[in-house]
């Protein structure tokens, strides 16, 4: 094997990689964030956690994309550790599958249908009709299948590449030897153990065992240690991916490394006890593609129906090893704000899914806000006073955090519609806060006449009620149209705005007359100037999340284009949703 070879070996595992990293994404991005949402719900038998997180792998074509994940859901709440426990070991399992693919290559037969079984049959036919779809075909769905289909190409071409390149080796002596010290099992274990810590990913440096296959020079001998190596050496990602979590978390990636190093303690002290007696005849044989896929399957498998029932003894050992501190540490985020796990950024499906949750949290909150600021203004109370300051701290703190976590999801590969609820988002956590803004404004207003015992005449107090009534409903629609993503609600927000505009301006003509009928102080003009400013600001924050909505599910960015359209005399639906609005809230 000289130079040349060398680089073409280089060459094919670069292919192999990027086609590997390509296909996941590929196949995560199809699944539009369901494998993740599957992950989080379908937990609680520990059978079915074993079998979707083999599923889920299999699918995504990463074992450690699956525990990465796993551990982001143990650190933000969503999942408890033991039902972390059957993901884990099941995605050891999955991650097998690769392998059995990647056996396919050592296909060998004469007959046609046979022979298109073989990847390097197929595998063209798939990279061009992904060359086809990328380059006339502007649907997401093909789009995601091309991708699919051309890093499984690239993949087994770098497949082949790297198996031509080593085939030399075969009639080197130096590289034979080197092959006999990995015999050792021990020494075969580090060796498996360090590749794959360094590419973090098994399926890859089963690969590249595949691969060296085809020099006929690796023995089972040295296979099976190595393979044994290769699923404690998968862990590292997991292990990284804990640092800095909370400790369920770090706990949820000791359970994946403790059950990988027990099972291959296990396995390896049965097998070569077994060896010792019966001194297995395939042990010195060259070992295959398809007698790779085989130990690494009955390996997992059998590590899993061993450890399964004693999955509890497993969470207590990782709880031993990290223990929780003899006083609780004082929660320093929302548990609501924990489901902006970083780990998530890298399923970006499921990333968006988990930041429209958290702004839905924060819709409530400043909802609340400003409901509990107008109930101040008939009766004051300290408590509600209170909650209103602590729910403004919570929606600005909410708006910083999400909107950093949504500028870097931004950065990641979205897809069309995970591109426009992003977005969407980014352009409503403003508008909530400063709806939570408005509310503090209403409660100090309150608070202002409660400490110098001011009231309203009771005109003024009717028709605050009626403008009251009005900020409570559009709040009310508003907030749930951007929860459940109804259009059909988010269109009776501007005919409600344009109402609060017109009661607006009404309620401070009103006022301006019983100034002068001397009916009502300058002081208190003040406040109730304040209050009803606030309050329709509010509605107008109501409009910018409603058209918002409205706008992005049209690809329409022009605002001011957009309500003209629709606020058009000509418009028979807008202006008969406001004559409606103008029955329910009119002045007395």
């Amino acid at each position: 094997m000289d130079f040349f070879d060398l680089l073409t070996m280089v060459g094919g595992l670069a292919l192999f990689l990027y086609g590997m990293s390509l296909m996941g994404d590929g196949l995560s991005r199809a699944s539009g964030g369901r494998l993740e949402s599957i992950l989080e719900k379908l937990t609680n038998n520990p059978i079915k956690a074993v079998l979707v997180g083999a599923g889920v792998t299999a699918v995504i074509q990463s074992s450690s994309a699956t525990t990465v994940m796993v551990v982001g859901f143990v650190n933000s709440g969503i999942m408890k550790l033991n039902q972390a426990v059957g993901i884990i070991m099941g995605a050891n399992i999955g991650t097998t599958a690769t392998s059995w693919i990647l056996s396919l290559t050592a296909i060998d037969s004469d007959n046609f249908f046979v022979q298109m079984f073989k990847p390097s049959s197929f595998s063209p036919i798939l990279a061009m009709a992904g060359v086809v779809i990328i380059m006339f075909s502007k649907k997401e769905k093909l789009q995601n299948a091309a991708m699919i289909f051309l890093g499984f190409a690239i993949l087994m071409f770098g497949m082949d590449t790297m198996s031509s390149a080593v085939e030399p080796l075969k009639d080197v002596p130096e590289f034979t030897s080197i092959l006999t010290r990995f015999s050792n099992p021990v020494l075969g274990m580090l060796a498996g153990l360090i590749l794959t810590a360094v590419i973090q990913s098994s399926s890859a440096s089963v690969g590249i065992l595949q691969a060296l296959c085809a020099t006929g020079a690796v023995g089972y001998s040295a296979a099976i240690p190595i393979i044994m190596g290769q699923n404690i050496g998968t862990c590292v990602t997991a292990m990284l991916s804990g640092i800095g979590a909370s400790k369920n978390a770090k706990r949820a990636a000791l359970v994946h490394l403790y059950f990988n190093i027990i099972g291959t303690i296990l396995f390896m002290a049965v097998f070569y006890a077994l060896n010792a007696f019966l001194d297995f005849p395939f042990m010195e044989q060259a070992a295959t593609r398809a007698g790779i896929a085989t130990v690494h399957s009955v390996f997992n498998i059998a590590a899993t129906i061993c450890l399964l029932p004693f999955s509890k003894l497993l969470v207590r050992l990782a709880c031993l090893t990290v223990r929780d501190a003899d006083k609780p540490a004082p929660v320093e985020r929302d548990s609501t704000l924990s489901l902006l796990d970083p780990r998530f950024l890298d399923t970006p499906s499921y990333a968006v899914e988990q930041s429209r949750n958290v702004a839905v949290s924060m819709s409530e909150m400043a909802e609340e806000s400003i409901n509990l600021s107008m109930e101040l203004l008939s009766e004051y109370d300290e408590g509600k006073a209170a909650r209103v300051v602590q729910l403004e701290e919570d929606v600005d703190r909410f708006e910083d955090e999400l909107g950093t976590y949504l500028v870097r999801l931004s950065a990641r590969t979205l897809s069309e519609k995970d591109s426009h609820i992003l977005s969407e988002l980014l352009h409503c956590i403003g508008d909530f806060e400063r709806i939570s803004d408005h509310a503090l404004s209403v409660k100090k207003a309150a608070e202002e006449m409660h400490s110098k015992q001011l009231a309203f005449s009771d005109k003024a107090r009717e028709e605050l009620l009626v403008l009251q009534h009005a900020v409570h409903d559009i709040l009310k629609i508003t907030m749930l149209s951007f929860a459940e993503e109804d259009l059909g609600l988010a269109g009776q927000v501007e005919p409600m705005e344009e109402v609060i505009d017109s009661l607006n301006y009404e309620i401070k003509q009103r006022h301006i007359r019983r100034l002068r009928k001397g009916k009502c102080t300058i002081e208190l003009g003040f406040i109730l100037s304040d209050v009803i400013t606030s309050l329709e600001r509010v509605s107008d924050h109501c409009s910018n999340i409603a058209v918002c909505l409205l706008q992005v599910s049209e690809d329409e960015y022009e605002t001011h284009a957009y309500l003209e359209g629709i606020r058009r005399e000509d418009n028979p639906d807008f202006r008969g949703r406001v004559l409606a609005y103008r029955e329910r809230y009119s002045l007395p």
